[in-house]
């Protein structure tokens, strides 16, 4: 699919060519919202095709294969049947920081990560949120090592920009539904010999939730928006 950066944005986020090309009134709402009202963006316009990853403005047709289901369904938990975008967000975040090695090969990981994503591939970016699991040879060290991790979440948040835009053009979010959510958590991990830690957690989640719809997973920030 064509894309293109967003690299005025400040965030590195890449949204789709459709939230660019058709800014109009948004595009100076997002210059005065600051440098991390992208998602009001990706809301207001819907006009081209899908986001992108990497940094140059230059259109690019590279986009990562969608996972096959494994024939005895994913061991990852599906998305729950939540409408909420902070409470489906929350649970995003459970599920992208959670994984057995020992039980769970990496594409069944990202079979089942793949069913939290949003239908409308206009808006979906599977790239940023399949770049959360380690690469194929050091999932097969964690395995090694029976490595395997589970995740709580304490508080969720609109990112303060988000919400200002969205207060300054409240119309802005109603063709796709796209919120901007900054969560807060810990995993806990654990590895042969009784190894085991706890590590703090933050990501911002984009999520969509259409009225009358269950909400589902668009792209993951490539840095943390308060």
């Amino acid at each position: 699919m064509r894309k293109r950066s967003l690299d005025a944005l400040g965030l590195g986020w890449q949204p789709p060519r459709r939230v660019l090309l058709a800014a109009g009134v948004l595009a100076a709402l997002l210059v005065l919202a600051g440098a991390v009202a992208w998602w009001t963006g990706r809301g207001q316009n819907n006009s081209a095709s899908a986001p992108h990853t990497g940094s140059s403005a230059s259109p690019k047709s590279t986009s990562a294969p969608v996972p096959v289901p494994p024939p005895g369904g994913s061991k990852v938990a599906g998305p729950p049947p939540i409408a909420d975008p902070l409470a489906f967000a929350r649970a995003s975040a459970v599920m992208l920081w959670t994984f057995d090695a020992r039980t769970t090969s990496r594409d069944d990981q990202l079979a089942g990560m793949h069913t939290w994503m949003t239908g409308e591939t206009a808006y979906a970016d599977w790239d940023s949120v399949q770049a959360q699991i380690p690469d194929p040879l050091l999932w097969s060290r964690l395995k090694d090592n029976a490595q395997h991790a589970s995740a709580t979440t304490s508080e969720a948040h609109f990112p303060s920009a988000f919400k200002q835009a969205l207060a300054e053009n409240p119309q802005a979010i109603t063709e796709a539904y796209i919120y901007a959510v900054t969560i807060r958590g810990k995993t806990q991990l654990a590895w042969n010999g009784g190894g085991g830690g706890a590590e703090d957690r933050q990501i911002t989640l984009a999520v969509q939730c259409r009225p009358g719809k269950d909400c589902r997973l668009v792209a993951v920030a490539p840095r943390v928006a308060p």
